[in-house]
């Protein structure tokens, strides 16, 4: 997500894997960018499901067709999901969320 603020600054907010998170700062520091504008934590309620989920999916470098697989959920579904298009719904989430190594409620 890119926030563009009226004094030409930008604040960033990425969704990875922590493994990364050290490299990632430093190559974002060598651009510019300070880590208090980089570490900011998001409320999960703050967020529209379908965006954590594509957030969880990529984390886990996971395509949807990988995910559909994992998860049983077919791949369509998956995508009207991520687009907010289909809710998620509990079931699901609880497919997902078993896929993604994650708790079934950050997707509701």
């Amino acid at each position: 997500m890119i926030n563009r603020t009226r004094s030409k600054m930008v604040e960033l907010h990425f969704w990875g894997p922590a493994s990364k998170a050290d490299a990632a700062v430093k190559v974002l520091n060598s651009l510019g960018y300070t880590e208090s504008s980089l570490l900011q934590t998001v409320s999960a309620a703050s967020q529209a499901p379908g965006r954590l989920l594509v957030a969880a999916r990529y984390g886990q470098s996971l395509t949807q067709r990988e995910l559909s697989e994992n998860s049983g959920i077919p791949r369509r579904h998956i995508s009207e999901m991520e687009n907010g298009k289909r809710p998620i719904g509990k079931e699901n989430a609880k497919r997902l969320a078993n896929s993604l190594d994650t708790d079934y409620r950050f997707f509701l």
